[in-house]
């Protein structure tokens, strides 16, 4: 841009205009970028909880049996 005083033309304008439209580009870029990369964190944190949550279910289910082995075993 110009750097003398006055008002500033129309090129003058239109080359600002380029240029934020030119910075916005590359830092909505880089934060999509950043969004993908969390995307992919989140999906990769959801299948260790959903393993680990059947791991446990079976666990649990587990000690259910055994639980119920001992009762059924104690008033036999």
């Amino acid at each position: 841009m110009d750097t003398r005083k006055g008002s500033a033309t129309k090129e003058d304008l239109q080359g600002f205009k380029e240029e934020i439209l030119h910075q916005f580009h590359g830092i909505s870029e880089g934060v999509i970028d950043q969004v993908k990369q969390v995307a992919e964190g989140v999906a990769t944190v959801n299948e260790k909880l959903d393993r680990r949550f059947n791991e446990l279910k079976a666990e649990i289910q587990e000690t259910r049996q055994e639980v119920l082995s001992a009762v059924k075993f104690s008033y036999a």
